[in-house]
């Protein structure tokens, strides 16, 4: 039977994820040398300029430590609501 995360502590949590939480965050790391190195050869285009700033309010969310981060991740890298998207997207 599997325990509900909310049974488990936090260092068993944090323990369980460690490894995939460091990679994922080594990755990101990688990913920012990238861009700001290639940054340094061409000038970002407003819609670069725009998705870094969504990443930096990532960053952001993910240090304030507040509750529901990832709810709040995903409301950063949504769309706003449009009534009409069906007709815009034409479906």
């Amino acid at each position: 039977m599997s325990r509900l995360i909310s049974d488990r502590s936090a260092d068993a949590v944090l323990n369980e994820s460690f490894l995939e939480l460091r990679a994922k965050l080594l990755e990101v790391a990688a990913t920012l040398d990238r861009i700001d190195r290639a940054g340094t050869t061409q000038p970002a285009t407003s819609a670069t300029a725009n998705r870094r700033s969504q990443i930096q309010g990532a960053i952001e969310v993910l240090l304030s430590g507040e509750p529901d981060r990832a709810a709040t991740l995903q409301q950063l890298f949504s769309r706003e609501y449009q009534p009409d998207w069906r007709t815009e997207m034409k479906l």
